[in-house]
């Protein structure tokens, strides 16, 4: 089964988390802790978008 054609439910959703996590990972590289990440993804969740 390819999950390409599937119809997910949250896929707008899914899609802006993905987006987030990269444009976050880009931002930082690599070698932090999950934590800094997981920071990072929430500043961009509540602020991202009000640039």
């Amino acid at each position: 089964m390819n999950a390409d054609n599937q119809d997910f439910r949250y896929k707008e959703l899914t899609d802006e988390c993905i987006r987030i996590f990269y444009r976050v990972y880009n931002k930082l590289g690599y070698g932090f802790q999950e934590k800094g990440y997981e920071i990072a993804m929430m500043i961009e969740l509540n602020f991202g978008n009000k640039q």
